[in-house]
């Protein structure tokens, strides 16, 4: 068996499970197709494990076939099976939240992350996975944006740590797709970006965590170290957790604030190779291009080394 084969295992599970369904019910592709209300192409890949079918053609299924969830509940299994078992509990969490408040330190949350961005998180925490290994975990990181296709998405709140804006993860190209991508999804009513800036003092949390709130109101923390997760759901926990957040969110920019320095940082990785972060006092004060320009540049400054010439030259 391939490595790709492998990597698509779970969705060839699932594709051979409808592609079973269907021919016990004599149908062809495009009968099928015409009931899902999809094209035959699409339920062809899903069949083969070429793709792994949305959660609308899961659900569809189970419509088509009157099995009542059965293949809603297999599809999110296959699409769990290429996250670490300590991983799952939070990501059922996640899909049954009303709203999700993280706080990210040190990279963009997953979530939010581009497929480039992503890679390159992978290929530096993990620098012996195989190509296919990386690829594998890309693709489950961006299967997890599905949530915000549902019916009724949660709302997200994310704070980011200027450091992260200005980090070069992947390299200049990646940033700048990145930040992009962080501009674009603020256009979301159900996202709400804030940057707490280098002048923000020190964070009452120096660790990644995000407090979610399930349907019923009540709140879990969850918390990242270095090897694994933790979902805590203790009162006290999820209090100095909450209590923390709330202090991060006052200290931070606004969210019209934050977009204009996302804006600006991204402005100056499309001008620069190396670029660096300015020292300012933004408050809620909007400087113009010219202003920015005009702001001395941080780090030290060299002379450009001229050889002595010898004598005779």
């Amino acid at each position: 068996m391939s490595e790709d084969a492998e990597v698509e295992t779970p969705a060839a599970m699932f594709g051979k499970e409808i592609k079973h369904a269907r021919e016990a019910r004599g149908w062809t592709q495009a009968q099928l197709a015409e009931k899902l209300w999809c094209r035959q192409p699409y339920v062809s890949k899903v069949e083969s494990g070429q793709q792994l079918a949305s959660p609308q053609f899961a659900e569809m299924c189970d419509e088509v076939f009157g099995t009542a969830g059965v293949y809603a509940r297999m599809r999110q299994r296959a699409a769990d099976a290429g996250n670490p078992i300590w991983f799952i509990p939070y990501l059922q969490l996640e899909r049954e939240a009303r709203s999700v408040c993280d706080y990210s330190p040190t990279f963009v949350m997953g979530m939010l992350q581009t497929p480039e961005y992503a890679k390159a998180v992978y290929r530096s925490a993990r620098p012996d996975d195989s190509a296919t290994e990386i690829k594998k975990r890309v693709v489950e990181r961006m299967r997890r944006r599905e949530l915000f296709d549902s019916a009724n998405p949660p709302s997200l709140w994310v704070i980011l740590h200027e450091s992260v804006l200005w980090s070069h993860v992947g390299g200049v190209e990646v940033m700048r797709g990145q930040l992009q991508h962080l501009i674009n999804v603020t256009e979301s009513p159900h996202i709400t970006i804030q940057v707490l800036g280098f002048d923000g003092g020190t964070p009452p949390r120096g660790v990644p965590f995000n407090v979610l709130t399930r349907r019923d109101g009540t709140e879990v923390l969850y918390e990242e170290t270095y090897e694994r997760g933790q979902v805590d759901d203790s009162a006290e926990a999820v209090a100095r957790a909450r209590a923390a957040y709330e202090r991060l969110r006052a200290d931070a920019l606004s969210p019209a604030n934050s977009l204009a320095l996302i804006r600006h940082v991204l402005e100056a990785y499309a001008h620069e190779h190396h670029p660096r972060p300015l020292p300012r006092d933004m408050g809620e004060v909007q400087l113009q291009p010219r202003q920015w320009r005009a702001m001395p540049r941080m780090g030290p400054r060299t002379r450009a080394y001229r050889r002595r010439p010898r004598p005779g030259q």
